[in-house]
C-alpha cells in the first residue's frame, strides 16, 4: 500500500511518501506562515522524487490535531479535496497519536504520554500504552493545566514523555514526579503519522480527517475574556 502522510498541524510543514512501512520520500518545510501556499507544491515534489502521482497513492493520513489552527484546517482541507477529486482514502490521526509513534519501538517502558505545549501552563496530552511495537490509547487526548496533567500521569509508571511539551515543562516533571523519561524524538513526523494512519487503517478504525479541537481559538478566548462581566441587554 501506498501511502501519503501529510503533517501541517506546527510549524514545520511535513511530507511523506510510504510503501506500507518503508518510507520512500520525505521533505519538510519550516515555514509556518506559508503553509497554505507550500503545501501543494510540497506534495508534489515528494511524489516526483520517487516518481509517483497521487493516482498512484492508497491511502492518505492527515494530522488533524491538536496544534495551530490554521495549519491543521489547511492541511485537512488539502486532503478532503484530493478524496473528493481522486476517491482515495483518507484517515486522520492526531498529533498525540503521531507524537506516540515516535516510541513504537521502544521495549523498555509501558506507557507513552505525549505532550504539545498550549502555552500559558497548559498542554494537550494523552496516554498510550506500548507492547511489542502496538500502541494503544488508554487516556483520551485532552487539554489541562501541566499540573492537573501531573496528577493524572503519577498513576502511570514505567512512562515516557514525548512531544515539545516535554521539553518546555521538564523541570516541573521532574520535579514533581520525581523520575522524567523524555524521547530524544520530540518533534512531529509525517512518517510516524504514515505509521499510525496505516495501523489505523488496519485495524478497519473510521477516523475522520475533521479538525480535533481540544480548545478554542486563542482569539475566540480572548473575547469571551473580554466579554466577562458585559450586560448585553443594558439600554
Amino acid at each position: 500500500m501506498k501511502i501519503l502522510s501529510i503533517d501541517t498541524s506546527s510549524n514545520i510543514c511535513t511530507v511523506s511518501i510510504l510503501e506500507d512501512t518503508i518510507l520512500l520520500a520525505q521533505k519538510t518545510l519550516d515555514d509556518t506562515k506559508n503553509h497554505s501556499e507550500k503545501i501543494m507544491p510540497l506534495i508534489a515534489d515528494t511524489l516526483k522524487s520517487v516518481d509517483l502521482t497521487l493516482k498512484d497513492i492508497n491511502l492518505i493520513v492527515s494530522d488533524k490535531g491538536p496544534g495551530s489552527f490554521t495549519g491543521i484546517r489547511i492541511g485537512t482541507a488539502t486532503i478532503m479535496a484530493f478524496a473528493d477529486s481522486l476517491d482515495i482514502e483518507t484517515i486522520g490521526i492526531s498529533s498525540l497519536e503521531a507524537l506516540a509513534y515516535n516510541e513504537k519501538n521502544n521495549s523498555e517502558v509501558q506507557y507513552i504520554c505525549s505532550l504539545i505545549d498550549a502555552k500559558n501552563d497548559n498542554a494537550y496530552f494523552a496516554i498510550y500504552s506500548i507492547n511489542n511495537s502496538n500502541i494503544t490509547l488508554v487516556n483520551e487526548p485532552d487539554c489541562q493545566n501541566i499540573n492537573k496533567i501531573i496528577d493524572i500521569i503519577s498513576s502511570y509508571k514505567d512512562i515516557i514523555f514525548v512531544g515539545d511539551g516535554a521539553v518546555s515543562y521538564y523541570e516541573l516533571l521532574k520535579d514533581k514526579l520525581h523520575y522524567c523519561n523524555i524521547s530524544s524524538a520530540n518533534t512531529l513526523s509525517s512518517y510516524s503519522l504514515g505509521i499510525a494512519g496505516l495501523n489505523a487503517f488496519k485495524l478497519n478504525r473510521k477516523d475522520d480527517i475533521f479538525p480535533l479541537y481540544l480548545r478554542k481559538p486563542q482569539a475566540e478566548r480572548a473575547l469571551e475574556e473580554k466579554n466577562k462581566g458585559i450586560d448585553f441587554h443594558e439600554n
